[in-house]
Protein backbone atom coordinates (compact mmCIF):
# COMPACT_ATOMS: atom_id res chain seq x y z
CA UNK A 1 0.00 0.00 0.00
CA UNK A 2 1.46 3.25 -1.19
CA UNK A 3 0.48 7.08 -0.10
CA UNK A 4 0.78 9.68 -2.85
CA UNK A 5 1.29 13.66 -2.27
CA UNK A 6 1.46 16.68 -4.42
CA UNK A 7 2.30 19.81 -3.76
CA UNK A 8 1.25 23.20 -5.63
CA UNK A 9 4.39 25.07 -4.25
CA UNK A 10 5.23 28.35 -5.64
CA UNK A 11 7.70 27.45 -8.35
CA UNK A 12 6.64 24.46 -9.13
CA UNK A 13 4.57 21.36 -8.77
CA UNK A 14 6.22 18.22 -6.61
CA UNK A 15 4.98 15.18 -6.12
CA UNK A 16 6.01 12.27 -3.37
CA UNK A 17 5.43 8.82 -3.28
CA UNK A 18 6.14 7.11 -0.71
CA UNK A 19 6.08 3.18 0.23
CA UNK A 20 4.52 1.10 2.83
CA UNK A 21 6.78 2.20 5.50
CA UNK A 22 6.50 5.54 4.43
CA UNK A 23 9.67 5.99 2.53
CA UNK A 24 10.30 8.13 -0.32
CA UNK A 25 10.19 6.04 -3.18
CA UNK A 26 9.95 8.36 -6.20
CA UNK A 27 9.74 11.87 -6.63
CA UNK A 28 9.10 14.36 -9.60
CA UNK A 29 8.98 18.49 -10.26
CA UNK A 30 7.78 20.32 -13.00
CA UNK A 31 8.53 23.58 -12.86
CA UNK A 32 6.49 26.91 -13.31
CA UNK A 33 5.83 31.08 -12.90
CA UNK A 34 5.38 33.45 -10.16
CA UNK A 35 3.98 36.88 -11.65
CA UNK A 36 4.54 39.92 -10.96
CA UNK A 37 3.76 41.97 -13.92
CA UNK A 38 3.40 44.90 -11.61
CA UNK A 39 4.70 46.17 -8.32
CA UNK A 40 2.55 44.25 -5.49
CA UNK A 41 1.38 41.92 -7.93
CA UNK A 42 1.78 37.81 -7.00
CA UNK A 43 -0.35 35.92 -9.94
CA UNK A 44 0.03 32.02 -11.30
CA UNK A 45 -2.12 30.37 -13.90
CA UNK A 46 -3.67 27.79 -12.37
CA UNK A 47 -3.65 26.22 -16.16
CA UNK A 48 0.22 25.58 -14.83
CA UNK A 49 -0.46 23.90 -11.76
CA UNK A 50 -2.98 21.57 -13.10
CA UNK A 51 0.11 20.65 -16.52
CA UNK A 52 2.66 20.63 -13.80
CA UNK A 53 -0.06 17.43 -11.73
CA UNK A 54 -0.20 16.09 -15.40
CA UNK A 55 3.44 16.01 -15.35
CA UNK A 56 4.96 14.60 -12.31
CA UNK A 57 2.45 12.41 -11.89
CA UNK A 58 3.24 11.01 -15.92
CA UNK A 59 7.12 11.02 -14.58
CA UNK A 60 6.31 9.31 -11.34
CA UNK A 61 4.64 6.13 -13.24
CA UNK A 62 7.27 5.95 -15.49
CA UNK A 63 9.97 5.63 -12.50
CA UNK A 64 8.34 3.21 -10.44
CA UNK A 65 4.11 2.96 -11.14
CA UNK A 66 1.15 3.79 -9.60
CA UNK A 67 -0.46 0.94 -8.51
CA UNK A 68 -1.20 -0.05 -4.81
CA UNK A 69 -1.80 3.70 -4.52
CA UNK A 70 -4.41 3.73 -1.15
CA UNK A 71 -4.64 7.27 -1.02
CA UNK A 72 -3.87 11.16 -3.12
CA UNK A 73 -3.79 14.48 -1.01
CA UNK A 74 -2.74 18.04 -3.02
CA UNK A 75 -1.18 20.90 -0.82
CA UNK A 76 -0.62 24.25 -2.26
CA UNK A 77 -0.23 27.61 -1.41
CA UNK A 78 -2.75 29.44 0.66
CA UNK A 79 -5.05 31.20 0.76
CA UNK A 80 -4.34 31.99 -3.06
CA UNK A 81 -7.54 32.99 -4.64
CA UNK A 82 -9.11 31.24 -8.16
CA UNK A 83 -12.25 32.51 -9.54
CA UNK A 84 -14.55 30.15 -11.69
CA UNK A 85 -17.67 31.01 -13.69
CA UNK A 86 -20.78 29.25 -13.94
CA UNK A 87 -19.28 26.71 -16.36
CA UNK A 88 -16.28 26.02 -13.87
CA UNK A 89 -13.70 27.92 -15.97
CA UNK A 90 -10.67 29.89 -14.33
CA UNK A 91 -11.93 34.03 -14.94
CA UNK A 92 -8.47 35.07 -14.81
CA UNK A 93 -4.70 34.22 -13.22
CA UNK A 94 -4.62 33.23 -9.29
CA UNK A 95 -4.03 36.34 -6.91
CA UNK A 96 -1.78 34.93 -4.66
CA UNK A 97 -1.26 34.66 -0.87
CA UNK A 98 1.86 37.12 -1.37
CA UNK A 99 0.43 39.86 -3.37
CA UNK A 100 -0.22 43.27 -1.54
CA UNK A 101 -1.48 45.39 -4.73
CA UNK A 102 -4.82 46.22 -1.99
CA UNK A 103 -3.51 48.27 0.46
CA UNK A 104 -6.33 50.59 -0.09
CA UNK A 105 -8.91 47.75 0.42
CA UNK A 106 -7.77 46.72 3.09
CA UNK A 107 -7.92 49.98 4.97
CA UNK A 108 -11.44 50.32 3.73
CA UNK A 109 -12.35 47.16 5.12
CA UNK A 110 -10.19 48.21 8.40
CA UNK A 111 -12.40 51.59 9.23
CA UNK A 112 -15.70 49.75 9.18
CA UNK A 113 -15.05 46.20 10.46
CA UNK A 114 -13.01 46.75 14.17
CA UNK A 115 -10.02 44.66 13.17
CA UNK A 116 -10.01 44.02 17.03
CA UNK A 117 -13.70 41.96 16.15
CA UNK A 118 -12.36 40.22 13.39
CA UNK A 119 -9.48 38.97 15.79
CA UNK A 120 -11.44 37.51 18.12
CA UNK A 121 -13.70 36.06 15.65
CA UNK A 122 -11.25 34.14 13.06
CA UNK A 123 -7.85 35.28 13.95
CA UNK A 124 -7.37 37.09 11.49
CA UNK A 125 -5.82 40.74 11.06
CA UNK A 126 -7.33 43.38 8.27
CA UNK A 127 -3.74 42.10 6.55
CA UNK A 128 -3.02 41.52 3.02
CA UNK A 129 -3.61 37.82 3.16
CA UNK A 130 -7.06 37.83 4.31
CA UNK A 131 -9.53 37.36 0.92
CA UNK A 132 -12.37 40.07 0.94
CA UNK A 133 -10.33 43.48 0.50
CA UNK A 134 -8.88 41.62 -2.39
CA UNK A 135 -12.37 41.07 -3.56
CA UNK A 136 -13.06 44.45 -3.12
CA UNK A 137 -10.27 45.22 -5.37
CA UNK A 138 -11.44 43.29 -8.17
CA UNK A 139 -14.67 45.18 -7.59
CA UNK A 140 -13.24 48.06 -8.42
CA UNK A 141 -10.59 47.15 -11.37
CA UNK A 142 -11.98 44.80 -12.77
CA UNK A 143 -15.90 44.79 -12.64
CA UNK A 144 -16.78 42.54 -15.76
CA UNK A 145 -14.43 39.88 -14.10
CA UNK A 146 -15.88 40.35 -10.54
CA UNK A 147 -19.60 40.00 -12.15
CA UNK A 148 -19.23 36.52 -13.84
CA UNK A 149 -18.02 35.20 -10.20
CA UNK A 150 -19.84 32.33 -9.30
CA UNK A 151 -17.25 29.85 -7.21
CA UNK A 152 -13.86 30.75 -5.50
CA UNK A 153 -11.83 28.11 -4.79
CA UNK A 154 -8.11 27.66 -3.69
CA UNK A 155 -4.44 26.35 -5.19
CA UNK A 156 -4.91 22.47 -3.72
CA UNK A 157 -8.70 22.56 -3.94
CA UNK A 158 -8.80 23.37 -7.11
CA UNK A 159 -6.23 20.56 -8.55
CA UNK A 160 -8.16 18.31 -6.18
CA UNK A 161 -11.36 18.81 -8.18
CA UNK A 162 -9.95 18.20 -11.44
CA UNK A 163 -8.42 15.22 -10.31
CA UNK A 164 -12.12 14.06 -9.38
CA UNK A 165 -13.12 14.71 -12.78
CA UNK A 166 -14.63 18.65 -11.65
CA UNK A 167 -15.87 17.81 -8.46
CA UNK A 168 -15.64 17.77 -5.64
CA UNK A 169 -16.42 21.24 -4.64
CA UNK A 170 -14.95 22.42 -1.22
CA UNK A 171 -12.95 24.41 0.78
CA UNK A 172 -10.09 23.15 3.13
CA UNK A 173 -10.18 24.56 6.90
CA UNK A 174 -6.86 26.37 6.29
CA UNK A 175 -8.09 27.86 3.39
CA UNK A 176 -11.17 28.78 5.41
CA UNK A 177 -9.10 30.44 8.48
CA UNK A 178 -6.59 32.11 6.54
CA UNK A 179 -9.62 33.83 4.29
CA UNK A 180 -10.61 35.55 7.00
CA UNK A 181 -14.23 34.77 6.15
CA UNK A 182 -14.58 31.85 8.53
CA UNK A 183 -15.63 31.86 12.14
CA UNK A 184 -14.15 29.15 13.80
CA UNK A 185 -16.44 29.17 17.07
CA UNK A 186 -19.49 29.43 15.07
CA UNK A 187 -18.28 27.47 12.18
CA UNK A 188 -19.60 29.74 9.45
CA UNK A 189 -18.79 31.98 6.62
CA UNK A 190 -19.12 35.16 8.35
CA UNK A 191 -21.14 36.72 4.92
CA UNK A 192 -21.69 40.22 6.35
CA UNK A 193 -17.84 40.91 5.48
CA UNK A 194 -19.18 39.94 1.74
CA UNK A 195 -22.32 41.83 1.73
CA UNK A 196 -20.41 45.18 1.05
CA UNK A 197 -19.34 43.35 -2.23
CA UNK A 198 -22.97 42.52 -3.36
CA UNK A 199 -21.19 38.39 -2.86
CA UNK A 200 -23.22 36.13 -0.57
CA UNK A 201 -21.74 32.61 0.66
CA UNK A 202 -23.03 31.23 -2.32
CA UNK A 203 -19.34 31.64 -4.00
CA UNK A 204 -17.68 29.80 -0.91
CA UNK A 205 -17.93 26.52 -0.42
CA UNK A 206 -18.28 23.88 2.32
CA UNK A 207 -15.64 23.32 4.50
CA UNK A 208 -13.56 20.25 4.90
CA UNK A 209 -10.99 19.23 7.49
CA UNK A 210 -7.30 17.87 5.91
CA UNK A 211 -8.09 13.89 7.05
CA UNK A 212 -11.46 14.28 5.25
CA UNK A 213 -12.19 11.78 1.84
CA UNK A 214 -13.77 13.95 -0.26
CA UNK A 215 -13.93 11.99 -3.53
CA UNK A 216 -11.50 10.03 -5.83
CA UNK A 217 -9.92 9.62 -8.97
CA UNK A 218 -11.87 10.25 -12.22
CA UNK A 219 -10.58 8.65 -15.15
CA UNK A 220 -9.20 11.85 -16.92
CA UNK A 221 -5.78 9.99 -18.81
CA UNK A 222 -4.17 10.09 -15.51
CA UNK A 223 -1.83 7.37 -14.82
CA UNK A 224 -3.58 6.57 -11.29
CA UNK A 225 -6.40 4.10 -10.58
CA UNK A 226 -10.02 5.60 -11.23
CA UNK A 227 -11.77 5.59 -7.82
CA UNK A 228 -8.49 6.30 -5.59
CA UNK A 229 -9.74 8.13 -2.33
CA UNK A 230 -8.68 11.70 -2.40
CA UNK A 231 -8.23 13.31 0.58
CA UNK A 232 -9.12 17.42 1.01
CA UNK A 233 -5.84 17.83 1.18
CA UNK A 234 -3.68 20.39 3.37
CA UNK A 235 -2.22 24.30 3.11
CA UNK A 236 1.44 23.45 1.98
CA UNK A 237 3.28 24.81 5.56
CA UNK A 238 0.77 22.78 7.51
CA UNK A 239 1.82 19.87 5.53
CA UNK A 240 5.44 20.88 5.91
CA UNK A 241 4.87 21.11 9.97
CA UNK A 242 3.54 17.24 9.84
CA UNK A 243 6.60 16.39 7.64
CA UNK A 244 8.84 17.57 9.89
CA UNK A 245 7.14 15.51 13.09
CA UNK A 246 5.92 18.36 14.74
CA UNK A 247 3.64 17.54 16.83
CA UNK A 248 4.03 19.01 20.15
CA UNK A 249 5.29 22.81 21.60
CA UNK A 250 9.12 23.53 21.83
CA UNK A 251 10.28 22.75 18.09
CA UNK A 252 9.78 25.06 15.21
CA UNK A 253 10.56 24.72 11.34
CA UNK A 254 12.02 27.42 9.10
CA UNK A 255 11.33 26.33 5.62
CA UNK A 256 13.07 27.74 2.35
CA UNK A 257 10.31 27.56 -0.17
CA UNK A 258 8.96 30.23 -2.57
CA UNK A 259 8.14 32.27 0.36
CA UNK A 260 9.65 31.57 3.97
CA UNK A 261 7.76 29.55 6.59
CA UNK A 262 7.87 29.51 10.61
CA UNK A 263 5.94 26.77 11.75
CA UNK A 264 5.39 26.10 15.73
CA UNK A 265 2.96 24.23 17.54
CA UNK A 266 0.26 24.58 20.05
CA UNK A 267 -2.68 22.49 21.29
CA UNK A 268 -5.07 25.58 21.78
CA UNK A 269 -6.56 27.96 19.35
CA UNK A 270 -4.69 30.83 20.55
CA UNK A 271 -4.17 33.53 17.83
CA UNK A 272 -1.62 36.27 17.87
CA UNK A 273 -1.94 39.05 15.59
CA UNK A 274 1.49 39.44 14.18
CA UNK A 275 1.20 35.83 13.06
CA UNK A 276 -1.16 32.97 11.24
CA UNK A 277 -2.69 30.47 13.15
CA UNK A 278 -4.14 27.31 11.51
CA UNK A 279 -5.47 23.96 11.63
CA UNK A 280 -2.87 21.56 12.12
CA UNK A 281 -3.10 18.19 9.83
CA UNK A 282 -3.53 16.07 12.69
CA UNK A 283 -6.96 16.47 14.82
CA UNK A 284 -6.90 18.99 17.45
CA UNK A 285 -3.88 20.93 17.33
CA UNK A 286 -2.57 24.14 15.74
CA UNK A 287 0.20 25.49 13.98
CA UNK A 288 0.97 28.80 14.52
CA UNK A 289 2.85 30.01 11.73
CA UNK A 290 4.69 33.09 9.65
CA UNK A 291 5.36 33.39 6.38
CA UNK A 292 7.45 35.78 4.76
CA UNK A 293 5.93 37.00 1.02
CA UNK A 294 9.89 36.31 -0.55
CA UNK A 295 12.63 33.65 0.62
CA UNK A 296 13.43 31.37 -2.08
CA UNK A 297 12.17 33.41 -4.84
CA UNK A 298 14.13 36.15 -3.94
CA UNK A 299 17.25 34.08 -4.17
CA UNK A 300 16.00 32.67 -8.05
CA UNK A 301 15.35 36.15 -8.57
CA UNK A 302 19.16 37.20 -8.28
CA UNK A 303 20.26 34.35 -10.44
CA UNK A 304 17.54 34.86 -13.04
CA UNK A 305 17.97 38.88 -13.16
CA UNK A 306 21.62 39.45 -12.44
CA UNK A 307 23.40 35.80 -12.76
CA UNK A 308 21.74 33.23 -15.64
CA UNK A 309 23.40 30.18 -15.93
CA UNK A 310 24.89 30.08 -12.88
CA UNK A 311 24.26 27.43 -10.35
CA UNK A 312 22.95 28.38 -6.93
CA UNK A 313 26.16 25.75 -5.54
CA UNK A 314 28.62 28.32 -8.00
CA UNK A 315 27.01 31.39 -6.09
CA UNK A 316 26.95 30.17 -2.71
CA UNK A 317 30.45 29.33 -2.94
CA UNK A 318 31.29 33.25 -4.15
CA UNK A 319 29.13 34.23 -1.20
CA UNK A 320 31.02 32.06 1.19
CA UNK A 321 33.95 33.91 0.29
CA UNK A 322 32.69 37.03 1.70
CA UNK A 323 32.74 37.83 5.23
CA UNK A 324 29.68 37.55 7.79
CA UNK A 325 27.43 40.43 7.98
CA UNK A 326 28.44 40.87 4.01
CA UNK A 327 31.08 43.98 4.64
CA UNK A 328 28.27 46.12 5.95
CA UNK A 329 25.81 45.31 3.63
CA UNK A 330 21.85 44.92 4.88
CA UNK A 331 18.96 43.65 2.72
CA UNK A 332 15.48 43.87 4.02
CA UNK A 333 14.04 41.11 1.92
CA UNK A 334 10.49 43.01 1.58
CA UNK A 335 10.59 43.06 -2.33
CA UNK A 336 6.75 41.43 -2.10
CA UNK A 337 5.93 43.70 0.84
CA UNK A 338 5.61 41.79 3.61
CA UNK A 339 3.56 39.71 5.64
CA UNK A 340 4.28 38.55 8.89
CA UNK A 341 5.21 40.32 11.30
CA UNK A 342 5.12 43.03 10.40
CA UNK A 343 1.90 43.07 7.91
CA UNK A 344 3.05 46.08 5.67
CA UNK A 345 2.17 46.04 1.60
CA UNK A 346 3.75 48.89 1.48
CA UNK A 347 7.49 47.74 2.27
CA UNK A 348 10.13 47.16 0.08
CA UNK A 349 12.84 45.96 -1.10
CA UNK A 350 16.22 47.32 0.64
CA UNK A 351 19.73 47.22 0.64
CA UNK A 352 21.87 49.47 3.13
CA UNK A 353 25.28 49.91 3.10
CA UNK A 354 26.53 49.76 -0.54
CA UNK A 355 30.18 50.92 -1.35
CA UNK A 356 32.02 50.57 -4.78
CA UNK A 357 34.07 47.73 -2.64
CA UNK A 358 30.73 45.11 -2.98
CA UNK A 359 30.39 42.78 -5.63
CA UNK A 360 27.70 40.63 -6.51
CA UNK A 361 28.43 37.99 -4.24
CA UNK A 362 27.85 40.47 -1.71
CA UNK A 363 24.53 41.01 -2.53
CA UNK A 364 23.96 37.37 -3.21
CA UNK A 365 25.15 36.67 0.69
CA UNK A 366 23.37 39.38 2.00
CA UNK A 367 20.00 38.09 0.70
CA UNK A 368 20.52 34.79 2.50
CA UNK A 369 21.48 36.57 5.69
CA UNK A 370 18.26 38.93 4.91
CA UNK A 371 15.92 36.16 5.05
CA UNK A 372 17.52 34.85 8.05
CA UNK A 373 17.39 38.11 9.81
CA UNK A 374 13.90 37.64 9.10
CA UNK A 375 13.07 34.40 10.61
CA UNK A 376 14.88 35.46 14.01
CA UNK A 377 12.30 38.44 14.02
CA UNK A 378 9.74 35.57 13.77
CA UNK A 379 11.52 33.72 16.62
CA UNK A 380 11.70 37.19 18.96
CA UNK A 381 7.32 37.36 18.42
CA UNK A 382 6.66 33.89 19.33
CA UNK A 383 9.15 34.18 22.50
CA UNK A 384 7.38 37.35 23.54
CA UNK A 385 4.07 35.79 23.59
CA UNK A 386 5.98 32.90 26.19
CA UNK A 387 6.95 30.28 24.01
CA UNK A 388 9.57 28.54 24.12
CA UNK A 389 11.64 26.61 21.47
CA UNK A 390 14.45 24.31 22.15
CA UNK A 391 15.03 23.11 18.54
CA UNK A 392 15.18 23.99 14.93
CA UNK A 393 14.57 22.14 12.00
CA UNK A 394 15.27 23.48 8.25
CA UNK A 395 13.36 21.95 5.47
CA UNK A 396 12.20 22.61 1.62
CA UNK A 397 14.56 23.67 -1.22
CA UNK A 398 16.50 26.49 0.18
CA UNK A 399 17.68 23.50 3.29
CA UNK A 400 20.05 22.00 0.46
CA UNK A 401 21.81 25.25 1.06
CA UNK A 402 24.87 24.65 3.73
CA UNK A 403 25.78 28.30 3.66
CA UNK A 404 22.51 29.02 4.27
CA UNK A 405 21.83 26.54 7.03
CA UNK A 406 25.18 27.85 8.87
CA UNK A 407 23.76 31.25 7.80
CA UNK A 408 20.50 30.52 9.98
CA UNK A 409 22.23 28.86 12.47
CA UNK A 410 24.76 31.50 13.07
CA UNK A 411 21.89 34.84 12.83
CA UNK A 412 19.63 32.06 15.01
CA UNK A 413 22.29 31.18 17.30
CA UNK A 414 21.22 27.70 17.87
CA UNK A 415 22.23 24.44 15.91
CA UNK A 416 19.55 23.79 13.07
CA UNK A 417 18.73 20.14 12.15
CA UNK A 418 18.11 19.08 8.24
CA UNK A 419 15.65 16.59 8.05
CA UNK A 420 15.43 13.38 5.61
CA UNK A 421 12.59 14.39 3.92
CA UNK A 422 13.56 18.37 4.26
CA UNK A 423 14.45 18.53 0.18
CA UNK A 424 10.42 17.51 -0.35
CA UNK A 425 9.25 19.24 2.23
CA UNK A 426 5.13 20.07 1.71
CA UNK A 427 5.02 16.82 -0.89
CA UNK A 428 6.16 14.30 1.78
CA UNK A 429 3.52 15.66 4.20
CA UNK A 430 0.54 15.89 2.19
CA UNK A 431 1.81 12.14 0.38
CA UNK A 432 1.80 10.93 4.47
CA UNK A 433 -1.62 12.61 5.22
CA UNK A 434 -2.66 10.45 1.69
CA UNK A 435 -1.63 7.58 3.62
CA UNK A 436 -3.41 7.85 6.91
CA UNK A 437 -6.72 8.76 4.82
CA UNK A 438 -6.17 5.81 2.69
CA UNK A 439 -5.61 3.74 5.80
CA UNK A 440 -1.47 2.80 5.27
CA UNK A 441 -0.89 4.25 8.62
CA UNK A 442 -1.81 6.48 11.54
CA UNK A 443 -0.36 10.48 12.77
CA UNK A 444 1.86 8.47 15.43
CA UNK A 445 4.07 7.26 12.81
CA UNK A 446 5.30 10.69 11.36
CA UNK A 447 7.73 10.71 14.55
CA UNK A 448 9.85 7.59 12.89
CA UNK A 449 9.39 8.92 9.29
CA UNK A 450 10.54 12.22 10.00
CA UNK A 451 14.70 11.58 10.35
CA UNK A 452 17.41 14.07 11.21
CA UNK A 453 19.90 13.85 8.27
CA UNK A 454 22.15 15.91 9.79
CA UNK A 455 22.62 19.12 11.84
CA UNK A 456 24.83 22.35 11.67
CA UNK A 457 25.77 24.28 13.94
CA UNK A 458 26.25 28.31 14.03
CA UNK A 459 29.67 29.35 13.84
CA UNK A 460 30.46 31.71 17.24
CA UNK A 461 31.92 34.39 15.33
CA UNK A 462 29.28 34.83 12.72
CA UNK A 463 27.19 34.76 15.26
CA UNK A 464 28.48 37.62 17.33
CA UNK A 465 28.92 39.78 13.84
CA UNK A 466 24.97 38.84 13.26
CA UNK A 467 24.34 39.56 16.85
CA UNK A 468 25.49 43.28 15.54
CA UNK A 469 24.06 43.59 12.27
CA UNK A 470 20.25 42.08 13.32
CA UNK A 471 19.05 45.17 15.52
CA UNK A 472 20.39 47.18 12.22
CA UNK A 473 18.08 45.22 10.26
CA UNK A 474 15.39 45.61 12.77
CA UNK A 475 15.83 49.75 12.73
CA UNK A 476 16.60 50.02 9.26
CA UNK A 477 12.61 49.00 8.60
CA UNK A 478 11.39 51.32 11.53
CA UNK A 479 13.07 54.48 9.60
CA UNK A 480 12.04 53.62 6.46
CA UNK A 481 8.55 52.23 7.18
CA UNK A 482 7.04 56.14 6.49
CA UNK A 483 9.12 56.49 3.38
CA UNK A 484 7.97 53.60 1.30
CA UNK A 485 4.78 55.05 0.61
CA UNK A 486 6.54 57.57 -1.03
CA UNK A 487 8.34 56.14 -3.23
CA UNK A 488 5.42 55.46 -5.72
CA UNK A 489 5.46 52.38 -8.37
CA UNK A 490 2.56 51.24 -6.04
CA UNK A 491 -0.71 49.87 -8.15
CA UNK A 492 -3.82 52.02 -7.33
Amino acid sequence: MRALGVDVGTTAVKAVLLDEEARIVAEAAHPHDLNSPRPGWAEEDPADWWRGTRAVLEALAAQTGLDGVAAVAVSGMVPALVLLDETGAVLRPSIQQNDVRHGEEIAWYRARFPEDELFRRTGATWNPQVIAPKLLWLRRHEPETFARIRRIAGSYEYVTWLLGGRGPEYLEANWALESGLWSVQERRWLVEYLEPLGLDAGVLRPVRAPVERVGTVADAGLPLRPGTPLAAGSADHVAAALAAGLLEEGEAVLKFGGAGDFLYVTPDFAPLPELFIDHHDVPGRYVINGCMATSGSLVKWFRDRFAPGRSYAELDAEAARVPAGSEGLVLLPYFLGEKTPIHDPQARGTLIGLTLSHGPAHVYRAILEGVAYAFRHHVEVLRAHGHAIERFYVMDGGARSPLWRKITASVLGKPVQRLTAGEAGSAFGTAFLAGVVGGAWDFARIKEAARVAGTTEPDPEWSRVYDEGYPVYREAYRRLRDLYPKLGGHHA
